[in-house]
């Protein structure tokens, strides 16, 4: 059988409907996507890990009892029939570049220079301000002029005008400006201003949220830095493959609410395209593209206890023939 007759019949046997269905089905809702976009993420995950030589068995969500507290990851693996270690598979925050309104060359600039010391073209000899400023008007040139003026959403400009001041200001006539235009229009030019930056630079931002149930002994919602002994990130939101970057947790700034805990959100680093539209990756030196490499930085001391393992032996079979 062809992959495509695999496929119809897949969605055939397990979702009792046509191939056409399930493909508008799937279009349809974007919570399913995200739920297909993890298994492959998973799953290219543990063939790369794989073919380093490495063991890999899959983690089973639903556990017998009370999950053991630092089993919290997708997989365990280990490498010549050493001792067994647990990875943790994430993905990138979505809206990191819009949540830090890098369509506004105030904010653009700030960021750049926040994080500058994951930049790699930046010269740390010299000041640092002008290299970003320099590297704005020779790649993003329309924020002289076109997108100059800041951009405000279409909340914050309901809320200014609950609370506006008695004197014009700058910020008044920019607002006054924008009044014309409604929810749509506005999200439309913020996304018009995201795409211009983008093409020339992508954040990369982690998204490590978690709950906070009795049997996860979390203080806060973001992992602790025991559940697991390695963390991907697959970066494909940003990139033109699914790419993964590996980091130890204990390697990693801990949450300044608890010692022992994750932040949510890290700034990996950043892709920039470059003049001959290549794209470069910038990271942080915590974290690898090497899978090998973060793998050496383990302490035997931290494996888990292999009596303790509960591995997902399950298939599901559906016959293709």
């Amino acid at each position: 059988m062809s992959i495509f007759q695999q496929l119809e019949k897949f969605v055939r046997d397990v979702f009792k409907t046509s191939l056409e269905i399930f493909f508008n089905a799937l279009k349809m809702s974007p919570n399913a996507q995200g739920y297909v976009s993890g298994s492959i993420t998973e799953l290219i995950l543990k063939n790369k890990i794989e073919e380093l030589n490495f063991e890999v068995k899959r983690i089973r969500e639903k556990w017998e009892g009370q999950k053991h507290p630092n089993h919290h990851g997708d997989f365990y693996f280990r490498r010549d029939q050493g001792s067994w270690f647990v990875l943790e598979s994430k993905g990138l925050k979505s809206n990191s570049e819009k949540w830090h309104k890098l369509y506004n060359l105030k904010s653009l600039t700030k960021f750049l220079y926040d994080n500058h010391d994951k930049i790699n073209w930046i010269d740390m000899t010299k000041e640092i301000e002008p290299q970003i400023k320099e590297w704005i008007h020779e790649n993003l040139p329309k924020f002289e002029k076109e997108y100059k003026d800041p951009l405000y959403d279409y909340e914050e400009i309901q809320k200014y005008y609950r609370n506006s001041p008695k004197r014009p200001t700058e910020k008044s006539r920019i607002i006054d400006d924008l009044s014309i235009y409604n929810r749509e229009e506005i999200q439309t030019m913020i996304e018009d201003r995201l795409n211009y930056v983008m093409c020339k630079v992508k954040v990369l931002e982690s998204h490590f949220v978690s709950g906070t149930s009795g049997s996860s002994a979390r203080t806060q919602a973001t992992p602790r830095k025991d559940e697991f002994n390695i963390i991907s990130v697959d970066i494909f939101l940003r990139y033109t493959e699914h790419k993964f970057l590996f980091a130890n947790p204990k390697q990693l700034e801990s949450s300044g609410d608890d010692a022992n805990h994750l932040q949510q959100n890290y700034i990996i680093g950043f892709i920039f395209t470059n003049s001959e539209n290549l794209l470069e990756l910038n990271l942080t030196n915590e974290w690898y593209e090497n899978f090998t490499e973060v793998f050496e930085t383990l302490n035997e001391e931290d494996s888990v206890n292999e009596s303790e393992m509960q591995v997902d032996n399950r298939n599901v079979v559906n016959s293709m023939n």
